[in-house]
């Protein structure tokens, strides 16, 4: 598989943040994580001009050599012909809500912005729109270049070890 431009794709707590860090050590290029070109503040609360955002992504794109990660199918459309590569992390939606607990631990119970990243992750297969389960399957089947669907964590770590 032709990892030169890699783009991985799934829903939050899938573990696409994890794979594209160990990819990118592996290959020495570049990671963006298209949460920080979606979003204006780490909170995840202020969304940027979605031009921009595009704008932003067609940037990282253009680049020789990347690996992209993200959710958002608006902008994923955009930069997908430019990669050699899709891998879609298709993890269960319990096991996503599983993964952001775990990660985001310290992390009080109350707060609304973890609530919410809970019950979006924990919606992926019922979600419409570009971010949804359904777009993602459709981004997938539509990519003619190298393409693979890791279903759990063992796969997504195999993957990171042998590439």
């Amino acid at each position: 598989m032709d990892l030169t431009r890699t783009l991985i794709i799934g829903n939050s707590g899938s573990g696409k943040s994890w794979l594209a860090q160990r990819l990118a050590e592996q290959l020495s290029v570049p990671w963006t994580d298209l949460d920080r070109i979606h979003w204006l503040s780490d909170e995840h609360s202020i969304p940027r001009p979605r031009n921009e955002a595009l704008g932003m992504a067609r940037i990282a794109a253009d680049e020789e050599r990347w690996v992209i990660e993200g959710g958002y199918g608006w902008i994923v459309s955009e930069i997908l012909p430019r990669a050699t590569a899709l891998i879609w992390l298709s993890v269960g939606d319990e096991e996503c809500v599983a993964n952001i607990r775990q990660r985001e631990g310290g992390r009080d119970e109350q707060d609304l912005l973890l609530i919410a990243l809970l019950e979006w992750a924990g919606s992926y297969r019922q979600r419409l729109g570009s971010s949804g389960f359904a777009a993602h399957q459709q981004l997938f089947e539509g990519f003619c270049g190298a393409k693979i669907r890791l279903e759990d964590r063992e796969e997504i770590t195999a993957l990171a070890r042998h590439s």
